[in-house]
């Protein structure tokens, strides 16, 4: 089974059946093996009407007891081994389908991380939670054909072979009646795959309205506008069961008549053999062994139809997986390198200038001004933003990664202890999934600490973000085990959390954005003194319009419009700008 940190190989994209085909290829001798254990096992089910016709026809008939006990033994010895061979079976197809589970995580997540801030605006958050929850599970089923699926095929023509040493009419109505039920099977087969798809897409949707509605139920509330989203889920769900009534109506159809077709079907071969018995062409063991056969028949007409309903849904969630690989990230077209001095960071959209060295805060008069502004001067955004001389957009993406970090407010966090989630900082992932800004493929940039963190660095951003508190309240200190999103922890606590990360980071410009928006007053001023003072003469932006922050900024640019509107201290402003100061003071009442 692939390894944790083994190379999943290159999928391929061209198509769902080539997906699917992609995964048994990467592990062909385990998928061989699962076909082989799988057919031996059907035919010797289908070898036990045989060894049993020949105990009646060669000892229980004339009565010669040796003859019935030797074939008795062999029966027994035929079911043992079978039994071995079935539990051999399970277990390589298990693997074969947790192989083809993590092998699809693994190139699911790969692409995510390579695609990196250019995901979100590309395929929405549903879509890639369907992909992890229901997605890669099919996908895996449907591998069951590797197996049991060619199994029943090899033991399907095994059992017509023994038809013919009974009846040649027999063996005709067996070789001709499987194709015959596949034929009927076969329209719904390919209306559940459009059915399936309806479904997927409609619970992708409702996927990404569920996130949306948790994650901004607080700001909805606020807004009076919780009501319409609920009314607007209610719909996407009621919608949604609707495809689910649709595909449980095509499934149930290839149930039943996956159950009841192939019912008349070995029906017929048995009255059949009944009638030739009758009329004295076949003998009472032969007659036995045709029951034997009809009952071994079962297994692979069953899981004949379990294959060809697996695979269709197998396709369409691997259509789905594809359709995800094939997004590309923004391409990267930089060639000039980044300045190597300390230099000025300019938007003119904005016309914001970040000074080298100092800290500049954003205020905007709506709360996406500044935020914009952060995307454009950390790359995330096309734009003509430039870096001394230099267009943002001409310098490769991994430099610009290396020395300018976007740490967002709403940050990823991943589980495990809290030393790791703050420290791990040799390899800081993209933006969105975790430190929000750094490159796999970035040089780490001057004077930042790689590897495993000190104590000391660790301890100083701590410090810097106002965190000791947290540190203290956890039962095994930085050791402690922290949730996925650190949801165990308060929002305050999260944003200090962050913070400390982007510290810890310690790049040459940080951009922040509202770093301390769920923190209370004290603790604000605190981490606001605080953060000055660690990011002493390296560039820091942070867009917030806290007083407390704003104070200790040795530059504010008030945002109008998403305009740089006036630039000066926070005092200077609050004296010369009527607006800056509404919205100032709007937040100091906040505060208090």
């Amino acid at each position: 089974m692939i390894d944790a940190f083994e190379d999943p190989g290159t999928p391929d994209r061209r198509g769902g059946w080539r997906y699917l085909a992609w995964l048994v290829a990467r592990q062909w001798p385990r998928c061989l093996a699962g076909a082989v254990l799988a057919s031996t096992w059907m035919v010797l089910l289908a070898a036990t009407p045989y060894l049993m016709a020949r105990a009646v026809d060669h000892g229980l008939e004339p009565g010669d007891m040796g003859a019935l006990a030797g074939w008795t033994g062999a029966l027994v010895g035929v079911g043992a081994v079978n039994a071995w061979l079935g539990m051999l079976r399970h277990r390589t197809m298990t693997l074969v389908r947790m192989d083809a589970n993590f092998r699809t995580v693994k190139v699911v997540v790969g692409h995510a991380t390579r695609l990196g801030a250019a995901l979100r605006g590309q395929v929405g958050t549903g879509e890639v939670v369907t992909i992890g929850v229901g997605d890669v599970q099919t996908i895996s089923t449907s591998l069951t054909a590797v197996g049991p699926g060619i199994g029943a095929v090899v033991a399907y023509a095994a059992v017509g072979g023994l038809m013919l040493s009974v009846s040649t009419r027999l063996a005709l109505v067996v070789l001709i009646g499987v194709p015959v039920l596949g034929v009927l099977l076969g329209p719904l087969m390919g209306r559940l795959q459009g059915r399936e798809t309806d479904y997927r897409d409609g619970q992708a949707v409702l996927t990404a309205r569920i996130g949306d509605l948790a994650g901004g139920l607080r700001v909805l509330n606020g807004l009076g506008g919780k009501g319409l989203v609920a009314d607007a889920f209610r719909r996407d769900s009621e919608r949604l069961r609707e495809h689910g009534y649709r595909v449980g109506a095509v499934t149930s159809w290839i149930q039943a008549l996956g159950v009841g077709l192939p019912v008349l079907f070995l029906a017929l071969v048995t009255w059949l053999g009944a009638r030739l018995a009758a009329e004295g062409r076949i003998s009472a063991g032969e007659l036995v062994s045709v029951y034997g056969y009809v009952v071994a028949l079962g297994w692979p007409v069953a899981f004949l139809i379990e294959m060809g309903h697996q695979l269709s849904r197998g396709v369409v969630a691997a259509r789905r997986v594809v359709a995800f690989l094939r997004l590309e990230p923004e391409p990267d077209t930089g060639t000039r390198d980044a300045p190597a001095e300390r230099s000025v960071l300019y938007d003119p959209a904005s016309g914001v200038r970040v000074l080298p060295g100092r800290l500049t805060a954003l205020a905007g008069s709506r709360p996406t001004d500044a935020a914009e502004v952060v995307d454009r001067l950390g790359r995330y955004t096309p734009s003509e933003a430039t870096w001394g001389d230099v267009p943002l957009s001409d310098i490769p993406l991994p430099q610009v990664r290396a020395r300018i970090l976007v740490a967002e407010a709403e940050a990823d966090l991943f589980a495990g202890p809290l030393r790791d989630v703050v420290g791990d900082q040799d390899t800081p992932p993209p933006r969105g999934a975790g430190n929000c800004a750094t490159s796999h493929d970035a040089p780490a940039p001057a004077g930042r600490h790689t590897g495993a963190v000190s104590d000391a660095h660790l301890t100083q951003a701590i410090h810097a973000a106002a965190a000791e508190d947290i540190i203290r309240t956890l039962p095994d200190g930085l050791d402690s085990q922290v949730a996925a999103q650190a949801s165990d922890l308060s929002g305050g606590q999260r944003q200090r959390v962050r913070l400390t990360r982007a510290l810890l980071a310690a790049p040459e410009v940080l951009l922040a954005v509202e770093p301390t928006s769920a923190l209370d007053a004290h603790t604000e001023a605190t981490v606001a003194a605080r953060l000055r003072d660690a990011r002493e003469g390296r560039t820091t932006v942070v867009a917030s319009t806290s007083p407390l922050v704003l104070d200790r900024a040795d530059t504010v640019v008030y945002l109008v419009d998403g305009k740089a509107a006036a630039t000066g201290a926070h005092r200077e402003l609050l004296t010369t700008e009527p607006g800056y100061r509404a919205l100032v003071a709007r937040d100091e009442e906040a505060v208090r």
